[in-house]
């Protein structure tokens, strides 16, 4: 278990953070973002940045073996009056404007797409009903494009809702203009033999506030590379996420918070639970404060609770920080068994004992739940976590 580190404004301390984490961060040991999957080696699992995925469980999505078939995904968003929904070709110049695929998966989901959906919605438009995405697996192959993009002053909630079985490597790209708040909900509910790898790219304008909440469940390997940068002082991000990870299954989520500019703030808090033999969560989180990124304020924290034996958790947290003029970094990472103490405690107040394990994991799971804010979401959310700890039980 990482102990937590906050650095204070001026600290010494982070200096020498800066140079312990210079040889592990993974913005300095991987290959240079680029949009062509030739700049791309083909992984082969001993590369830092893809030492802890299963690469033949990709199915092809990682050298190029993997073709798309017309029955991969369907997509269909319902979004509310004044939201703008588009279909369009390769060369709109709002794809790739957030952010550069920093992997051979995702630059070859960028080369093999062809048509990406574009929803925007007007400056000034405060939403009062999320817009949602529902992307469906019909068993195929599948290479995706979506770019959310918001103008100033804007207010939206997008939920995109992953189901089915597919072979999908897809990039998401979400745009804040000045002023704007934008919350993004991604659920992986995926069928047991489902792959999805994917990067979020965030570009986050001037005064305007970020929230991505992740959540995964389904699925046989899930990757997800949620990435943010800003685009003028006084940004703000919040990158949620929970996972529960069952017997057999893969779930990885690597992150990055490039404080580019000054006077910007980010908070990451993930959460997961695993379960069952051969279960594997993997969480890396990068952050990265730039030499004239001042003012900065950032926190990172990772947490795992392992109900069974067999189950297995990577949480790497990194802190880069190339200047000692911020307001404060830090970062936490902790993995450990259910704890015995509470289960007693509330077995000894005449609560059975599998109601005591879910009252427990919910609590565990609590304050994340609630930054999701789509109440439907929320009670399903609760409902599998419930399902998932019943399966346990029989």
């Amino acid at each position: 278990m990482a102990e937590a580190q906050n650095i204070p404004v001026g600290s010494t301390t982070a200096g020498q953070i800066a140079v312990a984490a210079e040889s592990t961060v993974a913005t300095r040991m991987s290959a240079p973002p680029s949009f062509d999957v030739a700049d791309f080696p083909v992984p082969h699992g001993r590369e830092e940045e893809w030492r802890f995925t299963p690469l033949e469980r990709l199915r092809g999505l990682h050298d190029g073996t993997a073709t798309a078939t017309g029955e991969g995904v369907k997509v269909a968003v319902d979004a509310p009056e004044g939201v703008t929904v588009e279909t369009v070709g390769r060369d709109d110049p709002r794809i790739g404007k957030a952010g550069t695929p920093v992997d051979r998966v995702a630059a070859q989901a960028y080369s093999s797409f062809e048509q990406a959906s574009v929803v925007t919605v007007p400056k000034e438009t405060v939403l009062t009903e999320p817009i949602r995405i529902a992307v469906h697996g019909e068993g195929g192959v599948a290479y995706g494009h979506q770019v959310i993009e918001l103008g100033a002053f804007a207010e939206a909630v997008v939920v995109i809702d992953h189901t089915g079985d597919a072979v999908l490597a897809a990039n998401a790209d979400f745009l804040l203009g000045d002023g704007a708040k934008l919350t993004v909900v991604s659920v992986q509910d995926w069928d047991e033999k489902a792959v999805h790898a994917a990067q979020h790219n965030a570009l986050v304008g001037r005064d305007a506030s970020f929230k991505s909440v992740v959540v995964t469940f389904g699925g046989d390997l899930v990757r997800l590379h949620p990435r943010v940068r800003y685009a003028g002082t006084g940004g703000e991000a919040e990158l949620f996420g929970l996972y529960f990870t069952d017997a057999g299954q893969h779930q990885e989520h690597r992150l990055l918070v490039d404080h580019n500019t000054p006077h910007c703030r980010s908070n990451v808090a993930y959460k997961g639970a695993l379960q069952g033999d051969d279960a594997h969560a993997v969480w890396i989180g990068d952050v990265l404060i730039e030499a004239k990124a001042e003012g900065t304020d950032t926190y990172e924290m990772n947490r795992n609770l392992v109900l069974t034996d067999g189950a297995r958790v990577d949480s790497v947290p990194n802190l880069e920080i190339e200047t000692g003029e911020i307001v404060g970094a830090g970062h936490a990472s902790a993995t450990g068994r259910f704890d015995d103490e509470q289960l007693f405690y509330l077995m000894a107040r005449g609560i059975p004992e599998h109601e005591a394990r879910r009252l427990v994991v919910r609590g565990f799971f609590a304050e994340l739940v609630q930054q999701i804010g789509v109440p439907d979401i929320e009670e399903r959310l609760i409902a599998k976590i419930e399902e998932e700890l019943e399966a346990s039980v029989a």
